[in-house]
């Protein structure tokens, strides 16, 4: 094959596509790219073997495609990807301890992690006494949402 008036193996595309895809791969981190590369070396593979380049280019696409969908799943399972909570969403799940009383359809304070956040509850009925312990199950943008938390 020719690329500019100078002859390119398909060897070399498929070796360049495979590292680029790697490296593209190591910024994103993304689990999408890689199978992508991993499909470029099957190709390479093939042309390795004097594979027509139709069959190279269907190679390709197929393993890519097929990885793609039936394993990136699973590896972003594996490895947790992106599922761990940080700042605010961290909150969700922990105790607080209510500094100022939450009553129906108005505003308190809890205190968590020695921070205090407005919160309010999530029955908007419900009432919460000062120093009663609560469990915050959302963050609507800058107030907690909470609910009694049993067994005080």
């Amino acid at each position: 094959m020719t690329v500019f008036g100078l002859y390119v193996s398909m060897i070399i595309i498929w070796l360049v596509i495979a590292l680029v895809m790697l490296i593209i791969e190591a910024f994103t981190v993304g689990l999408a790219t890689i199978w992508f590369a991993a499909g470029a070396l099957v190709a390479l593979i093939a042309a390795l073997l004097d594979f027509s380049i139709p069959v190279q280019i269907v190679l390709f696409l197929a393993v890519s495609i097929c990885l793609l969908i039936f394993t990136r799943k699973i590896f972003v399972e594996k490895l947790k990807a992106g599922s761990e909570k940080t700042n605010v969403d961290a909150l969700v799940g922990e105790k607080a301890v209510v500094i100022a009383a939450i009553h129906p359809y108005e505003m308190g304070q809890v205190k968590v992690g020695g921070q205090v956040w407005s919160a309010i509850g999530k029955n908007p009925e419900e009432t919460f006494a000062e120093n009663q312990l609560v469990k915050i199950t959302a963050v609507e943008g800058v107030k907690l949402v909470v609910i009694p938390l049993k067994n005080n």
